[in-house]
């Protein structure tokens, strides 16, 4: 009698074991997270993410304190490289184990009242339904910009993983799925860069990719006029249609902010057709 309860308790902590999430089964919800050299942010992106399943962090290269802070919160480390968004998107999905997918940056946070409104979601999960795409938050220099383009920003974040086929694009990457799009009520809080120079290092990077995307594509070569329209459409949409000078100093100085990025990014296609033509 005694060797047969031994058993059943054996079985039955067999089970519990099951439902902890051995079986794949059991896990509702992924968190996916793309991060690198992160450690200024991550740990509240972390926090903000507890209540999932299981929290997937794709690694491309950290060398500061990121993955101690992660094996903290007993994150899933996967390292890939590659300079793809949309490849490092593409591996979280692979190795994510939910029926759900959201997809956080490290510097963006989750709070009680978006938590919410995606976890009735999943418990009711509308029929036909592929992605639900949230407004955005972004707090730069340390205040909500509320124009200038800046909201409802929407973005693309809560997936039935079934329905999301891949992610596309080496830059502003985009999914690709199955089904109805529809839309959160609850924004993403983002935390952009506090200081210019954080932003100046960013745009470096962003507007050589830019610029090779276009050149790649055949883009025009680049003249005066191109340069001042394309100027002139950025400042048209933050200040014009958006009125960026509404959120204060801080609008007013993002605002032309973009202008000059749009710029940067269109003369670094100047320099390889320039550069091209000279060979």
């Amino acid at each position: 009698m005694i060797f047969i309860l031994q058993i059943l308790e054996k079985d039955h902590g067999s089970l519990n074991n099951m439902k902890k999430g051995d079986n794949n089964s059991t896990v509702t919800i992924s968190a996916i997270i793309i991060a690198k050299n992160a450690e200024d942010s991550i740990e509240n992106c972390l926090k903000s993410l507890l209540w999932c399943d299981e929290i997937v962090v794709v690694d491309t290269g950290s060398k500061d304190k990121t993955l101690d802070i992660c094996k903290k919160y007993n994150c899933r480390i996967f390292n890939q490289g590659g300079k793809s968004y949309s490849l490092w998107r593409n591996v979280g999905r692979s190795k994510a184990q939910g029926k759900y997918l959201i997809y956080l940056d490290t510097d963006e946070e989750i709070d009680k009242n978006l938590r919410e409104e995606m976890e009735e979601n999943v418990s009711n999960w509308p029929h036909n339904v592929a992605c639900f795409a949230a407004p955005r938050r972004n707090i730069i220099f340390g205040k909500w910009l509320k124009h200038g383009g800046w909201y409802p920003d929407y973005v693309i974040r809560l997936f039935k993983k079934d329905s999301l086929i891949k992610w596309n694009n080496d830059l502003h990457e985009q999914p690709e799925y199955v089904g109805r799009l529809e839309y959160l009520k609850n924004p993403i809080i983002h935390y952009k860069e506090k200081m210019l120079s954080e932003m100046l290092i960013k745009t470096n990077k962003r507007s050589e990719t830019e610029a090779k995307l276009m050149f790649d594509a055949n883009h025009p070569p680049m003249t005066v006029g191109r340069f001042l329209s394309a100027m002139f459409r950025e400042f048209w949409y933050r200040f014009i249609r958006n009125l960026a000078f509404l959120d204060g100093g801080e609008g007013a100085i993002m605002g032309i902010y973009q202008v000059y990025s749009r710029f940067i990014s269109y003369a670094k296609l100047w320099e390889m057709q320039l550069n091209k033509d000279n060979k």
